[in-house]
């Protein structure tokens, strides 16, 4: 009997203890229509090359779901009437309160959508990314996240065009930029080792070779150590020149060569500033990397790539993969089964 009631005792207690067990829990309850992000001021958009320098800010608002939640912001500009099909990335990041971007670098990008030197009507919006929870796959998850656009703001925007130096003898028709027209150019071209090169300004008709290390007007032809592209700086002011490998490639279980190099080399598109690849992959997992070597390399989501993020999963199939990369360390990017 005393066997008995001791028993019962102990299950009493266990009961009590149950209480102090539970975990405390922080639920939040979303918005049914949540608040869309805004562009609240924009700043003026008459671009000129004597201006480049100068920073340009994009105010927002941030979204509202009900919660304090973390988002990604995007700037992003289309031709008036897309409704966004075909977009450009004007910037990322974690807020919109002041999206900065110089005269420059947004004339630079709105070129390779627009004509230059007339005006173009063109679509603003900034697109804020949610993710309110991981791992589960589910909407609102880092796999599948909410997305908010603002309200779109029309602007006429005339875009300048750019000086240029081009590329004689290198094979195909190329030419580097000069975005401040300050005799600073610089751009990526295709070259083959085979075939020296030299650079021609063609509204001045002055043809530039190399001095050595050095840049010279009728100068020797410049030569690439290896073939493939490159990122080719010439000051002709300065009279210096800066030539070096930079070749995008994938890399990883889904591709031909493994995780092994050589990578899958991309294709550069200079009209949309986009690297491009149609290849066979396997069901497996792939990156970006720059030159065959881990030290730049790209992974994350379509809309969210970043340095050393998520390898990318992908099915078998034949695709057309095309890269941007945004401020040279990240990047989007658009993968399309053939």
């Amino acid at each position: 009997m005393k066997k008995n009631i001791f028993i019962y005792l102990t299950f009493l207690g266990l009961i009590g203890l149950l209480p102090s067990c539970e975990k405390d829990e922080t639920r939040v309850i979303m918005l049914d229509s949540p608040v869309t992000p805004t562009i609240a001021t924009m700043p003026d958009l008459t671009l000129q090359r004597s201006k480049g320098t100068d920073t340009l800010v994009f105010a927002g608002t941030p979204v509202d779901p009900g919660f304090q939640a973390s988002a990604t912001y995007s700037l992003e500009a289309c031709a008036t009437g897309n409704e966004f099909k075909d977009y450009l990335v004007i910037r990322t990041g974690i807020s919109d309160k002041a999206m900065k971007i110089t005269v420059s670098d947004l004339n630079g990008l709105l070129l390779k959508k627009f004509p230059a030197d007339k005006a173009s009507s063109i679509d603003f919006r900034i697109r804020a990314q949610l993710t309110v929870d991981a791992g589960t796959g589910s909407r609102g998850t880092s796999s599948n996240p909410l997305a908010y656009a603002s309200p779109v703001q029309t602007v006429n925007v005339t875009i300048y065009g750019l000086p240029r130096l081009d590329l004689i003898n290198s094979g195909i028709t190329q030419k580097i930029e000069s975005p401040l027209g300050d005799g600073k150019y610089s751009g990526y071209v295709k070259l083959d080792a085979t075939k020296p090169f030299t650079l021609k300004d063609p509204d001045a008709n002055i043809t530039y070779g190399a001095n050595g290390t050095a840049l010279q007007v009728n100068g020797t032809a410049i030569s690439a150590t290896t073939s493939g592209w490159h990122k080719l700086a010439a000051d002709t002011k300065g009279l210096t020149f800066k030539l070096e490998a930079y070749m995008i490639g994938l890399v990883g279980s889904a591709t031909p060569n493994g995780w092994d190099s050589p990578d899958q080399k991309m294709d550069y598109d200079a009209v949309t500033g986009t690297w491009k690849k149609t290849l066979t992959l396997v069901a497996g997992e792939f990156k970006f990397r720059l030159n065959d070597a881990w030290v730049w390399n790209l992974g994350g989501t379509t809309d969210n790539l970043t340095q050393g993020g998520n390898n990318i999963a992908v099915t078998a199939g034949n695709y057309t993969i095309s890269l941007t990369i945004i401020n040279g360390t990240t990047g989007t990017y658009k993968i399309v089964k053939n």
